[in-house]
């Protein structure tokens, strides 16, 4: 099953983790950067699934791939604001350069 594929245990985790994380962005920045941080990391998600449960898995693979770009990106963001700290953010890019190893992996593969 997808669901215990390593890509998935591992974006699930971070899912968790950043739904944590994100609960505590100022008020105001969580209508706003912590809304988009979330709905990418969803979206991500989705992409996954879809990849894994239809035929146009290379198109799917393509597109997680720009929305782990823009998750990163918006993580960025987030320490440049102080949103994030530093050790924060070290642990985020720990977990998303394993994801994107796998991701990765799969993409060469469809």
């Amino acid at each position: 099953m997808a669901g215990q594929s390593p890509i998935f245990v591992k974006t699930e985790a971070l899912m968790l983790w950043v739904l944590d994380h994100t609960k505590k962005f100022p008020r105001e920045e969580r209508f706003r950067l912590a809304a988009r941080i979330e709905q990418v990391l969803f979206t991500f998600h989705e992409s996954l699934l879809y990849a894994a449960k239809t035929q146009d898995t290379r198109q799917y693979l393509k597109k997680a791939d720009a929305e782990f770009d823009m998750l990163r990106a918006y993580f960025r963001f987030a320490v440049e604001l102080k949103y994030t700290s530093p050790e924060q953010y070290q642990y985020l890019a720990k977990q998303t350069t394993e994801i994107g190893k796998l991701l990765g992996g799969w993409i060469k593969k469809a």
